[in-house]
């Protein structure tokens, strides 16, 4: 897609050596279905940390990663099964794709999404071929890029899904979080649990990571995770408050002041984390296509903005 359909251009994709022989790949500016992926270059091959949101964006990452390593990719793991995540994993047909046994089951379930026609009409997907994982895990699973340990553990419980996983490679406290933490961007729960996500925060900030690659944003450090439990917390509070007071979740969104929180991109998000908040507290499951439709009713009736 090209940037004219949006009032700036977005900066290119681009690899940091996060660690000897680890790397992040950024993607600007991390808002919806604009992820960060990663990949380990050893000696035997190459470990991939999830795959991207379009066809375009995949073969990209494959690029890079062949500018850093002549190895092949022999295993891709995916934290969660979101498309920005998985929609890719089609590309990799020489890879062992991996992730938890919920990533698998939600993918096969979805397939193409219904809820995509909810984000710009222009965004180029590209082709699809809904690819789950081979390889899954129920609690957690271990892979090693030579002598490098890397631990691909599942939160378990819902987060910003039902099935996120994170992966630590803990001689060089270095932390794939998955979407459990977003950085510059608004926590998106939608699809799991406000109060989960905070618990998740809780179990990631005892691994005593120093470098974190979030799902989108920046790579930071461990203070990423004050900020986004601190969004969390305001997102509960919130609901608590307006469902006392009868408000429906869009209502509550439109009376609420984001204060400190509106600078983050993506703020419609707060029409959806209130949805899961409110379902959460009555114990019922979310109304996803009520939720959808009230991020866009909330966003002006305009579809949602997707730079992908």
């Amino acid at each position: 897609m090209s940037s004219s359909a949006h009032d700036h251009p977005l900066p290119p994709p681009r690899v940091e050596e996060v660690s000897d022989g680890v790397y992040a790949y950024v993607q600007p500016d991390g808002s919806w279905w604009i992820n960060n992926t990663g990949f380990l270059a050893g000696r035997r091959g190459v470990i991939c940390v999830d795959a991207c949101s379009t066809e375009r964006r995949t073969r990209q990452f494959r690029e890079a990663v062949a500018k850093v390593s002549d190895r092949p990719i022999t295993t891709l793991i995916n934290t969660h099964h979101h498309g920005d995540h998985t929609f890719g994993n089609w590309l990799f047909p020489e890879a062992t794709i991996v992730g938890h046994e919920g990533v698998r089951e939600r993918i096969l379930a979805e397939g193409v999404p219904a809820y995509l026609p909810a984000w710009s009409p222009e965004v180029e997907w590209g082709r699809m071929e809904p690819t789950p994982p081979f390889l899954t895990f129920t609690d957690r699973i271990t892979v090693y890029s030579d002598d490098l340990r890397c631990e691909v553990r599942h939160v378990g419980l819902a987060a910003h899904t039902t099935n996120d996983s994170y992966v630590w490679i803990p001689e060089r406290r270095l932390l794939f979080s998955g979407d459990l933490v977003f950085n510059g961007g608004t926590p998106f729960v939608l699809m799991g649990s406000v109060t989960g996500a905070i618990d998740a925060l809780a179990q990631l900030r005892e691994l005593g990571a120093e470098t974190i690659v979030p799902g989108h944003g920046e790579v930071c450090g461990p203070e990423v995770f004050d900020r986004v439990e601190g969004y969390l917390r305001f997102v509960r509070e919130t609901a608590v408050r307006a469902r006392e007071a009868g408000l429906s979740p869009l209502d509550a969104a439109r009376e609420t002041d984001l204060g400190e929180w509106g600078g983050l991109l993506d703020s419609e998000r707060i029409v959806g984390n209130l949805h899961r908040a409110y379902a959460d507290l009555d114990g019922q499951a979310v109304d996803l296509a009520a939720a959808v439709l009230d991020m866009i009713t909330y966003n002006g009736g305009r579809p949602l903005s997707c730079l992908a």
